[in-house]
């Protein structure tokens, strides 16, 4: 049996990002079952046609080009007391320290239908290729289940395709892991705009199945299920074969496609029976990103771990997440201690000719946190109003009224927002107070900013301190 240093379970960013800063230095295999790593951000405009789908796909040499081995197997099995794994085809190996990165799956709430054809979640390449084929050989209409970024993104680019679109969310407004209602209404109409049908506060609760139809007349999906209808709990009915809204095409194909967009569930089930600590939301582990087990790390969609705010555990599956906490195991295996500060999900898409992005705790996630806050808004044009593509950026920050700390913020813009995000989870990282960001010190030219005279961050930190005055 063959013995490593490290061994990775798990592909990903976390699992690229070790094998990059570790390989070198140590005996390394990162195992990964699926035929590639995927960039996930990007397969919605690979679904769209902005990109081929192969561009998608991150090239195995990021590992083997590192200096670690990459095992392309199936783990069954991990022995914590005899540190071993144990693969599918029964082939094992043995390490000194393990992380695990297995990653989350899509959430498919367990409604009656979910596992009718053309029922599917969004996270692998066989979805990708699999939706792509559906477009290309004909989908009429299709259901998104989920309007945060990768469900209203992934509605976009099936949109573009030239297909009837519904996107369904339980929620009052879309985006709201990002901004509060009032910072979405602009980026919505501009969805609606599109063409998409919008269904908000909204809930799937069943999908009916009707016969499927072969392109080709073949028997081969003879006697098998498609979904045909997708009940909401408002009793509207959405069709995909017949009815007002959205009868058979010309050729009698049923146009029938459902994705869940609905979030990630962490994959724990190696360490079901292992003693190892999980949580709601994952693999608890330490500041130095350790489990309860000893030698045994965990980084990614996998880990549960707290609020950079409020130090309780909080959701945090992003790829900027995963690489920060793989960086802190990587660091603290080469013995140069280091500690993970915790969630501050900063993250941005895109709507139509909106960028948006939010960082840090909304307004209505503070309150449900039972953090009292005040709220300030900055509205100025991204380059200086007399320029000729000059466009309109609105800014939010919300600040805890007990400290005056900047706890959360979010931005929508005709251009990127990211720079200016970063810029403001940073902030909320070092404990920055509106006086810090009202006397932010800002560059300026006619290309890249509004006029000297404003700032957007300044402006809705002054409109906050101005309330806080009036309060006193």
């Amino acid at each position: 049996m063959e013995k490593y240093d490290i061994a990775v379970i798990g592909g990903g960013p976390a699992g690229i990002t070790l094998a990059k800063m570790l390989g070198a230095k140590r005996k390394m295999a990162v195992i990964r079952p699926e035929d590639h790593s995927m960039i996930y951000c990007a397969m919605p405009y690979a679904i769209e046609g902005l990109l081929e789908e192969k561009k998608t796909l991150k090239k195995d040499s990021l590992v083997t080009d590192a200096g670690a081995d990459l095992i392309r197997n199936t783990v069954t099995s991990v022995d914590f007391e005899t540190k071993s794994i144990t693969f599918e085809d029964s082939s094992q190996i043995g390490w000194d320290k393990l992380v695990i990165a297995t990653g989350a799956d899509p959430f498919i709430p367990p409604i009656p239908g979910k596992d009718l054809a053309g029922v599917t979640g969004f996270k692998t390449a066989n979805d990708m290729s699999a939706i792509t084929g559906m477009i290309d050989a004909g989908l009429g209409r299709a259901v998104v289940v989920g309007a945060g970024a990768i469900g209203i993104e992934l509605a976009l680019a099936i949109k573009a395709r030239g297909v009837e679109v519904d996107l369904v969310d339980m929620g009052e407004s879309i985006l709201p892991n990002l901004v509060d209602r009032e910072m979405s209404e602009e980026p919505c109409s501009a969805l609606a705009g599109t063409g998409i049908r919008l269904h908000l506060q909204a809930k799937v609760t069943e999908l009916k199945g009707g016969p499927m139809e072969s392109p080709d007349n073949s028997s081969s999906t003879e006697g098998k299920q498609a979904v045909a209808q997708v009940i909401l709990d408002n009793g509207q009915i959405i069709h995909f074969d017949s009815g007002d809204d959205c009868a058979e095409d010309e050729e009698g194909r049923l146009p029938g496609l459902v994705v869940f967009a609905t979030g990630m569930t962490p994959q724990v089930s190696l360490m079901k029976d292992s003693g190892m600590k999980i949580g709601k939301d994952g693999i608890i582990v330490n500041e130095k990103m350790e489990t309860s087990i000893p030698d045994v790390f965990a980084a990614g969609d996998c880990v549960e771990f707290t609020s950079g705010i409020t130090k309780k555990p909080v959701p945090g599956k992003l790829a900027t997440n995963a690489v920060p906490m793989a960086r802190i195991v990587a660091f603290n295996l080469l013995g140069r201690p280091r500690a993970y500060p915790g969630f501050y999900n900063g993250a941005a898409t895109r709507v139509g000719d909106y960028y948006v992005g939010g960082t840090g705790l909304s307004e209505k996630a503070a309150a449900d946190a039972g953090i009292e806050t005040i709220c300030g808004y900055g509205e100025v044009t991204t380059q200086f109003p007399i320029m000729p593509e000059a466009k309109k950026m609105k800014t939010k920050l919300v600040v805890e009224q007990a400290t005056r700390r900047l706890i959360g913020g979010q931005i929508v813009s005709g251009e990127p927002v990211t720079g200016r995000l970063d810029l403001l989870t940073f902030a909320i990282q070092k404990e920055s107070t509106v006086d810090d960001l009202a006397a932010l010190s800002y560059s300026a030219q006619p290309y890249q900013s509004f006029y000297p005279a404003a700032n957007g961050i300044v402006m809705a930190a002054e409109d906050i301190m101005r309330k806080l005055s009036a309060r006193n």
